[in-house]
């Protein structure tokens, strides 16, 4: 009885983490199939996603605190601006990026952000630690060096942009003692600046009804859900696990393009993901022994 009762709370934990994970990995498939087909243009696509973000995570905190208000008041001016600084980098880059690289440099640029801010803060790495880091982008050099095959270099850079912001912004929202709250918070001051995205291409912006559904969900769903889901699944992670598992979302991304925007599996994208997710596990193993 007492085997049955543990098992519970590890398969919700399981449930959850999936979902999370799954839901990430959609917000690249998503603005990617909403860009590609043109059913919205990049600007739009960004605003629409903070707005319904920030209406489905008020929605959420009301529900789970009986009140809103406290989420205005949680996060910050600097943690919305880098939170609207990586979904404007992330939605313009998609114009010309494949999801699955798209996804990889993200990935890659968020995590050598925060090793980064780890040896500025004092964290002495190992030589296996530093080996792991050095194939990590060694790998995302690879995978943007000029070739056939290679992605848009301004894609790509945006990408990476919008991993750094991200990774900053992460970075600034860890040990809140209500990271939901706060990132409602975040998305509601964002949503105002993310206006002052859309207006400079009021000329050339659009939106099919199609376009704007996808961007609806981008942001209700698989962000405002998707963090509600993944806060409520690091209560029973720990910082090595979560970062480990999340591991998966390049690699779920890169399966999702393959099925569903027909996106091929290059060479290149199968040894930089190797060289890339490899890396990082082997710094965040490291770092777990010590």
């Amino acid at each position: 009885m007492r085997d049955l009762d543990t098992s519970r709370p590890r398969l919700a934990t399981l449930a959850l983490t999936a979902a999370a994970m799954l839901a990430f990995a959609a917000n690249s498939l998503l603005c990617r199939l909403a860009l590609q087909t043109g059913g919205i243009d990049p600007a739009s696509f960004g605003a629409v996603r903070i707005a319904s973000g920030a209406l489905a995570l008020l929605l959420i905190v009301r529900w789970r605190a009986g009140s809103a208000r406290a989420a205005v008041a949680r996060g910050d001016w600097i943690s919305a601006a880098m939170l609207f600084a990586y979904v404007a980098f992330f939605s313009f880059a998609y114009v010309g990026l494949a999801a699955g690289t798209g996804a990889l440099i993200l990935f890659g640029a968020v995590q050598l952000t925060m090793f980064g801010s780890a040896l500025r803060a004092g964290e002495r790495f190992v030589p296996q630690a530093w080996g792991g880091l050095g194939m990590a982008a060694a790998g995302l050099v690879y995978l943007v060096l000029p070739g056939v095959s290679a992605p848009p270099v301004l894609g790509a850079a945006l990408m990476a942009l919008a991993g750094v912001a991200w990774g900053v912004y992460s970075l600034r929202g860890r040990g809140a003692p209500d990271p939901l709250g706060a990132t409602a918070g975040n998305f509601l001051r964002a949503a105002p600046i993310a206006l002052l995205l859309w207006l400079p291409f009021t000329g050339v912006a659009h939106a099919s009804p199609a376009g704007v559904a996808l961007a609806v969900v981008s942001g209700a769903v698989t962000s405002g859900v998707g963090y509600a889901l993944w806060y409520a699944a690091l209560r029973a992670l720990s910082a090595m696990r979560a970062a480990t598992v999340q591991l998966s979302v390049p690699l779920i991304t890169a399966i999702g393009a393959v099925l569903f925007l027909a996106e091929p599996v290059t060479l290149r994208l199968f040894l930089a993901s190797v060289a890339i997710l490899g890396g990082i596990a082997l710094v965040l193993a490291v770092r777990r022994k010590k």
